[in-house]
């Protein structure tokens, strides 16, 4: 029997969890495991049931009695190097550009919008493409988001970036944690350079990502008696 993929979902508004959960639980290979309206709820709830992804609102208050935001970019790194293999996709109504910059460095695997509704019919897909270590971003946050690393002069690979492609090409079946281990950096800093790297590409997952820098010479190329991808 095929493992389901778990899926946790912090959001206080019930009326969009059900709807998430509605959502995903028509594709038998996802299973909703945990919901949560608060997010002082989500480290215990991960301890009492592990999850592959984790549908996170930035808005979410930290508790019952505290109605203040729960500081996710300070828990988001903090979860990966607790739970490695674990992905995080926020789901927001706010396009702000500093917070999704924030965000995505803080190690998050994407960031959509609730009114992108292109993406949101198809939310077991983008759980799947998130927990295969692919990224997803809104067309208006990966505008926002590259217009940044243009504006910043990052929009071209940068050497630590190539270095992370290569080490994956180098080792298709490494998780970001067997590369952080390899670049010694922590865990979300390894999901951050090939991230980044990914929106540079204009792509969504590691193999598009290898197959399009060896295309661009950025890395190695293939040797010419290999396969292709």
């Amino acid at each position: 029997m095929t493992k389901k993929l778990r899926v946790a979902i912090l959001d206080d508004h019930l009326a969009t969890v059900e709807g998430y959960v509605a959502m995903l639980e028509r594709d038998p290979q996802i299973q909703v495991v945990a919901r949560m309206s608060y997010g002082n709820e989500l480290e215990d709830a991960l301890q009492a049931q592990p999850a592959d992804v984790v549908l996170l609102d930035v808005t979410v208050p930290t508790s019952s009695d505290n109605r203040n935001p729960y500081p996710i970019l300070h828990v988001i790194p903090n979860l990966l190097e607790a739970h490695p293999q674990l992905k995080i996709l926020v789901i927001s109504m706010h396009a702000d550009r500093g917070l999704i910059r924030a965000v995505m460095e803080a190690g998050a695997s994407g960031y959509i919008l609730k009114d992108d509704q292109s993406i949101l019919k198809n939310l077991a897909s983008v759980v799947k493409t998130i927990a295969g270590d692919g990224i997803q971003l809104s067309r208006i946050t990966y505008d926002i988001y590259f217009k940044y690393l243009s504006n910043n002069k990052e929009s071209e690979l940068t050497p630590r970036e190539r270095e992370a492609l290569s080490l994956s090409a180098a080792f298709p079946n490494a998780t970001t944690a067997d590369l952080a281990r390899k670049l010694k950096i922590k865990h979300s800093t390894a999901r951050n350079l090939l991230f980044k790297a990914y929106v540079k590409l204009d792509v969504n997952n590691r193999a598009a990502a290898i197959a399009k820098a060896r295309q661009l010479g950025l890395i190695t190329p293939y040797p010419p008696d290999a396969p292709h991808l």
